[in-house]
């Protein structure tokens, strides 16, 4: 490269994460993490024939897993990767390679089309082996009905020679997703839990100066932001496991929290069983029951009569989460839940975590996750939170259209790498993104309506019954029972009272909805113009 090399270095250093200040630092100044950071850094420099690539992105963090995808697509040599990111996957790969039990299967595509053809393999396979199977009955039947019989024995044995050639349809593992009724935890206030004013600092390193944000009941949030933005330490303190120098922390009515981290799984008994460690955590709960859950995340049988010792990492972490969600707390913080986990696991997280009833609030690097779980978004940048109602692409789009974050030489590839889409690309990739928008607004609006609907059915109803307490108030042989006075003026009263806290939340929805129409129209003119 030259004298362009050193340009080309800080090009991939920013893209990878890396400010300006960080180029001259002494290695040993790093984090494990980062120095993994700097030695993939290193190898995208050398820009060699065919890269490597194991679970590249277990270090990076949303932003820079942006700019990793946008790069190795524009790569000019080969890329093997071995990754459980499923949106990674998707976004980078166009072949996938399956070791499975009974064969290496390569399919040309991204991940999801391989899930997809390999469901069609599947369907295809126990249908062939089903006809087989009926096949051999009737051969059997034939074998079984004439063995004994002399002018048949040349068929008997013709057909018996013919059922040992056979070779028998095998259909593989299927990988079931198995549903569980997880408890419905208490049901909380409606602010499950605020951080007012507060302050936090590491030494001379100060993290927060005014932080203020709320929770509120059904919320799933997830906390966004590069890596050392302070996403652990917010969730930490709403956890009520770091103190801060200032302000206070807040819990709403009825409000029990539940903590997840890795020194969780580390605490789990290593002498125990699953089902004991299970056990351990509801000692009220019946064994079948717990057997249920436990088959929820994928162990069934003998299984359960695992020691904790002997588990995967991956295994660890499903038993933990198990635990806390058989008596679930109705406030769920969660920091990188997936760590560990295999393509599979992930899926049982999100169906467990997609049933969970309560407030959930985490930190991860699976986009696949959020996108499926998260209805709202905390970017987490310069001491400053910034709240994004809606999901994960909704996020994209608006810290796209605000920030502009649109790629720079800066932040790109090197010039000979990149290649323009087609214009049938660019239709197609309109297209698509015509489908996120109204999607987006469907999700948005939808819950907005059915609330208004709900709140018109509950007034109908109430002044209905307030014009009938009138007319009844207007007839004097009302007030013959002074109980039966005092009972109506008092439902009379809570009607009253109902109808107009119905009419401010109504007309609060009514703005809402308008809010989310013309954002919808905006969006859609921004993407047609």
């Amino acid at each position: 490269g030259g004298y362009n090399s050193e340009h080309e270095a800080k090009i991939i250093l920013g893209g990878m994460g890396f400010a300006p200040s960080d180029f001259r630092r002494p290695l040993s100044e790093f984090s494990g993490g980062w120095r993994t950071r700097i030695e993939l850094t290193r190898l995208l420099f050398l820009s060699p024939d065919i890269l490597l690539l194991d679970e590249p992105t277990n270090y990076l963090d949303l932003e820079t897993q942006r700019w990793f995808e946008t790069y190795l697509k524009r790569y000019r040599g080969a890329v093997l990767i071995t990754s459980h990111d499923r949106a990674f996957l998707n976004n980078v790969v166009s072949k996938v390679i399956a070791i499975e039990d009974e064969a290496v299967i390569f399919h040309h595509g991204d991940y999801d089309s391989y899930v997809l053809a390999r469901e069609k393999d599947i369907e295809t396979r126990m249908a062939a082996a089903r006809r087989q199977e009926a096949e051999i009955k009737r051969q059997m039947r034939f074998v079984e009905r004439f063995r004994a019989k002399n002018t048949k024995a040349s068929q008997v044995q013709s057909r018996i020679r013919q059922l040992d050639k056979i070779e028998r349809s095998t259909v593989p593992r299927v990988m079931k997703k198995i549903h569980f009724n997880f408890r419905e935890p208490p049901r909380s206030g409606r602010v499950v839990i605020e951080l007012k004013h507060v302050a936090k600092s590491y030494g001379q390193n100060v993290v927060y100066r005014d932080l203020n944000i709320m929770l509120e009941r059904g919320d799933r949030t997830a906390l966004v932001g590069v890596n050392g933005a302070g996403k652990t330490t917010l969730l930490r303190m709403l956890a009520g496991v770091l103190p801060f120098e200032g302000g206070e922390r807040v819990l709403g009515h009825n409000v029990s929290t539940a903590y997840f981290a890795q020194y969780y799984v580390e605490s789990l008994n290593q002498d125990n069983s699953i089902i004991e460690e299970l056990q351990s955590a509801a000692p009220d709960e019946p064994e079948q029951r717990l057997r249920g859950l436990a088959g929820a995340f994928l162990f069934s049988g003998d299984d359960v009569t695992k020691s904790i010792s002997v588990l995967s990492g991956g295994e660890k972490t499903c038993i933990a989460i198990a635990r806390m969600l058989v008596r679930p707390a109705n406030l769920l913080l969660m920091d990188e839940p997936t760590n560990h986990l295999d393509i599979a696991s992930r899926e049982i997280l999100t169906d467990a975590l997609d049933a969970y009833k309560g407030t959930l609030c985490f930190i991860t690097h699976d986009r696949t996750l959020i996108r499926e779980i998260a209805n709202k978004i905390i970017r987490v940048r310069d001491g400053q939170v910034t709240v994004f109602p809606g999901g994960y692409d909704d996020y994209l789009w608006r810290t796209r259209s605000r920030d502009g974050q649109m790629e720079t030489m800066e932040t790109q590839p090197r010039m000979g790498q990149l290649r323009q889409p087609s214009t049938a690309a660019r239709k197609r990739q309109r297209k698509a993104l015509e489908g996120e928008l109204r999607n987006d607004h469907y999700r948005a609006i939808t819950p907005v309506r059915e609330r208004i609907t709900e709140i018109e059915q509950e007034m109908a109803a109430s002044t209905g019954r307030i014009a009938e307490i009138e007319a009844l108030m207007a007839d004097p042989s009302h007030y013959k029972d002074s109980r039966n006075v005092i009972a109506v003026n008092r439902e009379y009263a809570t009607l009253k009272e109902k109808v107009a806290r119905l009419t401010a939340e109504r007309e609060g929805l009514m703005g809402e909805a308008e809010r989310i129409d013309a954002d919808y129209r905006k969006r859609r003119e921004e993407l047609a113009g």
